[in-house]
């Protein structure tokens, strides 16, 4: 029997997250004090009053997620379990949370990574999508067929596609006539976890070569392999991997399911991740950290 935290991507900010906290904890306002410096600007200001739209632009809410999810961790004072994971710029939480990157670090990398992702694709040219009753496999197929990718394998019957907008809302439209139950657009301000983010990845691999990066005190559950990882030049190759390719998440959840995992622990805003363990597998208890 052994536990893992996990760590929330993108979709799960809201504003104020994380206000009560800094108010009122020591441990979570140096978080938020130490993300600030680091990019040189109030971003907690953003995180705590907004405006949503600002909060939301993908260069901003990447490193405030993470912020917001290590404030949390940390206020709590919770020991690290056996294993750490994270949805797609969760992973950099994760390992921020296990001692591989300083918080200052992460969120210069997630700052970089979140304008790497938007100045890949002009606006208006890329597309994401949540296709809601066709399993992975066959949306693989269509996606290939339209020239998008599969961004997210979240749950049985929950995929995220992504890719330019024509090939997207090709795909889209084969996916509803192939029995989708539901196909539609998601509010993002750029293509994820896509081909079309090959400058990103780029990027990415330069920027992971610019901070301390330790090894993590207990092994990251890949978004990449499913498995765990502990080997430096492993997870930057994962890291950067991530860009171009889907989040296994489903399959990195059966696989904990398998690898002795009971416990699932899902810290920071929102609870995604808690909802999508529960449709994956009932081997594993799914709950959120509260404080």
């Amino acid at each position: 029997m052994s536990s893992v935290f996990v760590f929330p991507g993108q979709g799960a900010q809201v504003v104020g997250m994380g206000h009560d906290l800094y108010k009122n904890n020591a441990a979570a306002r140096a978080v938020f004090d130490e993300v600030d410096e680091a990019l040189g600007e109030k971003l907690s200001n953003i995180i705590f009053n907004g405006p949503a739209e600002e909060l939301t632009l993908t260069a901003n809410v990447q490193p405030a997620i993470m912020a917001t999810s290590i404030a949390i961790l940390r206020a709590s004072g919770a020991k690290l379990p056996e294993f750490v994971a994270g949805h797609s710029l969760g992973e950099y939480t994760a390992l921020c949370a296990a001692g591989a990157l300083s918080v200052g670090d992460t969120a210069k990398l997630l700052r970089v990574r979140g304008n790497a992702m938007q100045t890949a694709v002009p606006v208006g040219m890329g597309l994401t999508a949540v296709v809601l009753g066709l399993e992975t496999d066959a949306l693989r197929e269509i996606c290939a067929t339209a020239g998008c990718d599969v961004a997210n394998d979240n749950c049985p019957g929950q995929v995220v596609i992504s890719g330019l907008k024509d090939a997207v809302e090709s795909a889209i439209a084969v996916a509803k006539e192939r029995g989708a139950k539901r196909a539609m657009p998601l509010a993002l301000s750029v293509p994820v976890h896509c081909r079309v983010q090959q400058p990103a990845a780029d990027a990415m691999r330069t920027a992971l070569e610019t901070v301390k990066f330790d090894t993590p005190s207990v092994p990251l559950i890949s978004n990449k392999t499913c498995t765990p990882l502990t080997d430096v030049n492993e997870i930057k190759d994962a890291l950067v991997f991530q860009m171009t390719n889907g989040v296994r998440w489903r399959e990195s959840v059966l696989n904990m399911a398998q690898m002795g995992i009971t416990e699932q622990v899902e810290i920071g805003p929102g609870n995604v991740l808690t909802g999508l363990c529960s449709r994956i597998t009932d081997k594993i208890t799914a709950k959120k950290l509260e404080i």
